[in-house]
């Protein structure tokens, strides 16, 4: 799959992805607005039906008032129910303490005594209405009240309440008990600072010409109970996008890894059909050569010929078991034998088989072996290969006169080698990278650098196996310095 087709088919699942949370987001915060105005709604109309209630009780107190003033005949047990009838079907509501007429029109089949009742109701209102309106408050009416509209609409959360009045500018009534005066400790502690900044507040009273006053409510846990029905869905909302976001990235993360991988081993195919081409056409040419009925006579040709054979099927026997290796290493189908190594013996042997290819260039190879302890327990075979590995990378990366340095020194428990070069060094980004199987850093305008991508994948690979660790420091332009660890057993 192209880089192209990968670009436009990440952009379809962004761009489907992004519509999808968009969607979420709409439907979550309508349904919260949803909640949000029937909560208002339910509160508003508990508010009102408590008003309507004070209302009531307030007209009934005035009626049983002015019944105690007429006597107990059975005329004005009439006037009375009579008068109660028209209070329950809401005509008392209209404002009749304020006007100058009577609740109803005065027609002939309407007694003089009626009239006379309605009109002493009219003056005991008048009387009732003055009073300061925490006069006109039964504490026990309202919190009743309030407790009974709120739980008959399924509102259960706590809460607190206040009753203003506009004469004195302060609240009169907080949360069951009155209130004196502004800065007492029922108005602190009762809320009233969250009371007066309420939106949720309802006129009392209102058949005056003037409501004296507002009922005023406040819910401390109103977001939490608006959310009430919201939070599981908008919990599982951000679960299962999180999930698909995940999916998403690590699905790209795979395309992308996936893509270098077969780039990468591609480069692997080609840098092997050149490693074993050139050998095969050495070996091809030297057996020409021994058939010739030329060479036949001299032997000596015919060894130089055998002997270059040699060593180029050595060589290619080389590449073979390095890749063979890996294969090994890959499966788990390999294993340590261990036995004490002597680390510096086994860095002096690699550097003088490895030497005369440093020389060659004008090189140098210091050894600085520091360590009191150089012994532990190994694969001798693994790790020399491990250190020629390096030392090949070392010689390799070094553009001209290699200057490679061998050092070791003990750490807890162990003992800790660093093969140290002036090369190109490895780029933050490479480093990354450095011991995927395939992967080949990027040497610049240095073109002669063979291999097959596997050394280092290699050398972490057999340092793991023993239990040890490997770390890099690196500076392009300043060289690298690899350090492997290994403990004593």
């Amino acid at each position: 799959m192209n880089a192209q087709r990968i670009r436009l088919i990440i952009g379809l699942m962004t761009a489907a992805l992004i519509g999808v949370i968009c969607l979420q987001i709409y439907w979550i915060s309508w349904s919260i607005r949803l909640n949000e105005e029937q909560f208002d709604k339910y509160i508003y109309a508990a508010l009102n039906r408590v008003a309507d209630k004070l209302q009531y009780y307030e007209d009934v107190a005035v009626l049983e008032a002015l019944n105690s003033t007429r006597g107990k005949s059975s005329e004005s047990n009439r006037n009375i129910r009579r008068a109660t009838k028209f209070l329950e079907n809401g005509f008392s509501t209209r404002r009749i303490s304020r006007a100058d007429s009577l609740p109803y029109p005065v027609n002939g089949s309407e007694s003089f005594e009626d009239n006379m009742t309605m009109w002493e109701y009219m003056k005991v209102s008048q009387l009732v209405d003055s009073r300061p309106l925490a006069e006109r408050i039964q504490l026990d009416l309202l919190s009743m009240s309030l407790k009974e509209e709120l739980s008959s609409r399924g509102i259960n959360t706590p809460y607190q309440y206040g009753v203003y009045a506009k004469a004195r500018n302060s609240f009169v009534v907080v949360n069951d008990h009155y209130v004196v005066v502004d800065n007492s400790p029922q108005v602190t502690q009762g809320g009233a600072s969250t009371l007066y900044n309420s939106p949720y507040r309802v006129a009392l009273f209102q058949k005056d010409i003037e409501s004296p006053g507002y009922l005023s409510i406040y819910f401390p846990n109103r977001t939490s109970l608006v959310l009430g029905s919201v939070w599981k869905t908008l919990l599982l909302s951000v679960i299962f996008t999180g999930i698909i976001l995940f999916c998403f990235w690590y699905t790209i993360q795979v395309i992308y890894r996936q893509k270098k991988l077969s780039e990468m081993k591609t480069d692997f195919i080609n840098n092997m059909t050149h490693e074993f081409k050139t050998p095969i056409a050495t070996i091809s040419l030297a057996t020409d050569s021994i058939a010739s009925p030329l060479i036949v006579k001299y032997p000596e040709k015919i060894q130089r010929f055998v002997d270059i054979i040699r060593q180029e099927n050595r060589r290619m026997n080389s590449q073979v078991e390095r890749v063979l290796q890996i294969a090994q290493l890959d499966k788990k189908d390999f294993q340590l034998r261990l036995a004490e190594t002597n680390m510096h013996e086994l860095i002096k042997q690699a550097v003088d088989n490895f030497s005369l290819q440093v020389e060659n260039r004008n090189g140098s190879l210091t050894l600085d072996l520091e360590a009191e302890r150089p012994v532990i327990q190994g694969d001798g075979t693994h790790i020399a290969s491990v250190v020629h590995n390096l030392l090949d990378n070392a010689n390799k990366y070094s553009p001209d006169k290699p200057e490679i340095t061998i050092r070791t020194r003990n750490v807890p428990n162990g003992i800790a080698v660093t093969i140290e070069d002036k090369g190109v060094g490895i780029s933050k980004e490479a480093r990354k990278h450095i011991f995927d199987k395939f992967y080949r850093v990027h040497t610049g305008n240095i073109h002669d650098v063979k291999g097959f991508g596997l050394g280092l994948s290699y050398v972490k690979a057999i340092v793991t196996a023993h239990k040890g660790f490997v770390d890099v420091h690196s500076e392009p332009g300043k060289g690298s310095a690899f350090t492997l660890t290994f403990p004593f057993s």
